[in-house]
């Protein structure tokens, strides 16, 4: 995709939502676009997955409120509009109800292939906007959510059509872990921007970025761009399941390479402000673990340590 900009005279450099400057003021129009395909039957719940996706963008630009969103909307001519209604209310009560904002309209088509998602966008003033890119050498990384949805998902999917395949597993545990799986995608990153914004100060916060699409290591190489430096994963908090599940159907959970979707916020915080931050969003009562730091050990790679502690989440 990279290559692909380059080519065609874009930016390549990877950011999370495009930073637009208002004329004649400090401040800036952060914009972002997500459309996905399904991945769970009920349409209240995906509309809520679906606007926390596409909000978390803005968030990871350290921008604490969404101005509104436009939703997009592809169903197929055969879709019951009950369907249709119920994606959009649930797009309505995450926006409004989470996140304290609003639908300010949108665009909806017929396609054979079902997609969901929009349009968001904040202001922020543009000086405490924090990039994707920016890490120092000595940071620790701190993840506010547990990854594994990519494999919990497959089983909620096997679970309706193939549950043979998942006999050997317990079928309330595998109920638990989906419903985790859910919160973490209904759970928007707001509160960790406005705990950011609580300080005066949040300079000791040098890099942010949101986990989706490209898994935790994908993620946390993009926020080593230009950059010499390295990251090296020391701990791995994962949804209860989704390591055993991802051995078993074949996704990259040892490399941290798994998809997510609305996953956690990834920072890249000061060594000696990373422990107190820590406690300060413990006390906002979001989760959040200290899982690595930066080196230059491999520049521009991401590493998992040798002696890696996978930490177990069965509470969200």
């Amino acid at each position: 995709m990279e290559e692909l900009l380059r080519k065609v005279g874009l930016p390549s450099t990877a950011e999370d939502a495009a930073i637009i400057p208002v004329p004649n003021s400090n401040i800036v129009l952060v914009k972002n676009l997500d459309i996905f395909t399904p991945i769970i039957d009920e349409p209240e719940i995906m509309g809520q997955i679906a606007a926390c996706n596409v909000t978390n963008d803005i968030f990871a630009m350290n921008v604490p409120e969404i101005s509104g969103m436009l939703v997009f909307l592809a169903i197929q001519p055969t879709t019951p509009m009950t369907i249709a209604e119920g994606i959009l209310k649930g797009i309505k009560f995450f926006m409004e109800k989470k996140i304290n904002s609003k639908i300010v309209g949108g665009h909806t088509i017929y396609s054979e292939w079902p997609l969901i998602g929009g349009e968001a966008s904040g202001f922020v003033e543009k000086t405490k906007i924090i990039p994707k890119q920016g890490v120092r050498l000595g940071d620790k990384l701190i993840l506010t959510k547990p990854i594994g949805i990519q494999a919990i998902m497959a089983s909620y999917r096997i679970l309706k059509d193939m549950p043979d395949l998942l006999a050997h597993y317990s079928k309330s545990e595998l109920l638990k872990a989906i419903e985790i799986a859910v919160k973490v995608m209904t759970t928007p990153n707001q509160h960790v921007i406005k705990t950011i914004h609580s300080y005066q100060d949040f300079s000791f916060i040098h890099a942010m970025s949101d986990v989706t699409g490209f898994g935790l290591a994908g993620h946390a190489k993009e926020m080593l761009q230009s950059s010499s430096f390295s990251a090296k994963l020391d701990k791995i908090p994962y949804i209860k399941l989704a390591r055993d599940l991802s051995e078993e159907l074949g996704y990259a959970y040892d490399e941290c390479k798994c998809h997510e979707t609305a996953g956690g916020m990834l920072l890249s915080v000061a060594n000696n402000y990373a422990d107190g931050f820590s406690n300060t969003l413990k006390k906002s009562k979001i989760n959040n673990w200290i899982i690595g730091s930066i080196d230059k050990k491999k520049p521009g790679q991401v590493h998992i340590s040798e002696n890696v502690e996978h930490i177990e989440v069965s509470e969200f």
